[in-house]
C-alpha cells in the first residue's frame, strides 16, 4: 500500500475542502493507496457529513492524524516514501515541510500573468489541473504536460425532487452562490436582477455569498455604487448591501453561511440559478450542483465553464467582453456578461418554466453521462496516480 497525502485542509463549505473530503472518502478504505490528509481531521470539520458517511471515513481520519502526528513539525529537507499532492492556486507556492517520493502540483488558478511559473513549478514531478483553460496556459508558461480531471459533484445527494411547498408558490425564486468577490461577478447579479425584478414583483434573489473569509470581500463593489461591508456580528452584511444597490428587501434573501449537505433542500425550491462569474478557474461548484439537481442554470461561458457548459444543459452567457485586469491578476481570458443578455435569459426562464425545466433536466443528464460525479472523480484521479505515480 502507498501513502498519498492530500496536502490541503478537508471541509464542507469550501471548494478544496469538499475536493478533500471526496477524495479522502473515496479512498478511505482502498487497498493500494492510503490517503492521508496534509492537516489534522476533526470532527467539526465532518459537521454536515451524514452518520453513515461519518462512520466509513472516521477511522481513517484517525490513521491520517496519527501519521501527520509521526512526522512532527515538519522538516522540508527530510524525504518521505509518498505520493504528495499539494494544492497550489495562483502564486504556484506552497510550504511543504516535507518532500515525497513522487511531488504532484494540483493548480487551480484565475490568473493569465504565469511569468516564472516553470521555475516555481520545477520541484514537482506531475501537474495537475482540472479545466482545460488552466491546463493550456500551464503547458505554455512551462513547456510541460499538464493533465487534467475535472471536478465532480455529489449526484447522490444534489438529485432532483419535489419542492417542499414551504415557500410561496407565487414567487419567482433565483438563486447564486459563491464567496463575495470581482471574479464571481455579484455586482452583475445585482445589476441584472434589479432591472428583471422591476418587471416581475413576485421575483425573490436568494444567495449564499458568505465564506469562511468575509474579511476578503469587504469593500467589494465592482460596477454598483455601494461596497459590501461587515455587520455588527463580523459576518458580511449582505441584506444591507443589496438594499443599498437598489433592490427592494421584500425580493431579496440571504440564507447566510450553509453546510454543503444542506444546499440541496435549498437549489430545489428554485426556478433558476444566476452564475455570471468572471473566471472560474475549473467549474463552478454552485453551477454543477444545481445541474445535479435539475435547476436551469445561466451562467458565463469563459475560461473553466467552457469544459461543462453547452447550448443544451444550460442558458450560456455569450456576450463576453474584456475585462480590465485588477491587483496583480492577469486576466486574459476572462469575460464581462452582458447586463443585458443576463436580464434577457432571466426573462427566457421566468416566461418558459417547462421549456427551463427540460434544460435542467439535460444538464444532470450531462452529468451522469459525462462523469461529472465525485465518484467518478476518485476513480479517474485514482487511476491515473496507480498508472503514473504509485
Amino acid at each position: 500500500m502507498r501513502d498519498l497525502i492530500l496536502n490541503w485542509q478537508l471541509g464542507v463549505n469550501f471548494g478544496w475542502g469538499l475536493l478533500g473530503l471526496h477524495l479522502f472518502g473515496h479512498l478511505a478504505h482502498d487497498r493500494e493507496l492510503r490517503p492521508i490528509m496534509g492537516f489534522p481531521i476533526t470532527q467539526d470539520q465532518l459537521a454536515g457529513v451524514d452518520p453513515l458517511r461519518h462512520s466509513r471515513i472516521w477511522g481513517a481520519a484517525q490513521v491520517s492524524n496519527a501519521y501527520l502526528a509521526s512526522l512532527g513539525g515538519g522538516d522540508p529537507t527530510r524525504r518521505i516514501d509518498a505520493i504528495q499532492v499539494d494544492s497550489l492556486g495562483n502564486t504556484f507556492s506552497k510550504a511543504t515541510r516535507y518532500r515525497s517520493g513522487v511531488m504532484i502540483g494540483r493548480t487551480i488558478f484565475e490568473t493569465s500573468a504565469l511569468e516564472g511559473a516553470a521555475e516555481l513549478l520545477k520541484h514537482y514531478d506531475l501537474l495537475l489541473t482540472a479545466s482545460t483553460w488552466n491546463a493550456r496556459m500551464l503547458e505554455a508558461a512551462t513547456g510541460r504536460s499538464v493533465h487534467i480531471i475535472h471536478e465532480g459533484v455529489d449526484v447522490s445527494m444534489f438529485c432532483p425532487a419535489p419542492r417542499s411547498g414551504w415557500l410561496d408558490p407565487n414567487r419567482f425564486y433565483v438563486f447564486s452562490g459563491g464567496k463575495i468577490e470581482y471574479r464571481k461577478g455579484q455586482d452583475l447579479v445585482i445589476l441584472a436582477f434589479r432591472r428583471f425584478a422591476a418587471r416581475h414583483p413576485d421575483a425573490t434573489l436568494v444567495t449564499a455569498w458568505h465564506s469562511p473569509w468575509p474579511q476578503l470581500s469587504v469593500g467589494f463593489g465592482g460596477r454598483l455604487e455601494a461596497p459590501i461591508r461587515l455587520g455588527p456580528h463580523g459576518r458580511l452584511d449582505v441584506m444591507r448591501w443589496v438594499t443599498d444597490n437598489g433592490l427592494a428587501a421584500g425580493q431579496f434573501i440571504d440564507i447566510g453561511p450553509v453546510a454543503n449537505a444542506m444546499m440541496p433542500a435549498v437549489l430545489r425550491e428554485m426556478h433558476v440559478v444566476l452564475q455570471p462569474s468572471r473566471a472560474e478557474a475549473c467549474t463552478s461548484l454552485p453551477v454543477k450542483e444545481a445541474m445535479a439537481c435539475g435547476i436551469p442554470v445561466i451562467a458565463a461561458r469563459n475560461t473553466g465553464m467552457l469544459d461543462l457548459l453547452t447550448d443544451e444543459n444550460c442558458y450560456p452567457l455569450r456576450r463576453q467582453s474584456r475585462v480590465v485586469p485588477i491587483d496583480e491578476l492577469g486576466t486574459d481570458g476572462w469575460g464581462e456578461s452582458d447586463v443585458d443578455e443576463i436580464v434577457a435569459m432571466l426573462e427566457c426562464t421566468y416566461q418558459d418554466r417547462a421549456a427551463a425545466a427540460a434544460t435542467g433536466a439535460r444538464a444532470r443528464q450531462y452529468l451522469l453521462d459525462n462523469g461529472r460525479s465525485w465518484q467518478q472523480h476518485a476513480a479517474t484521479f485514482r487511476q491515473w496516480l496507480i498508472d503514473t505515480a504509485a
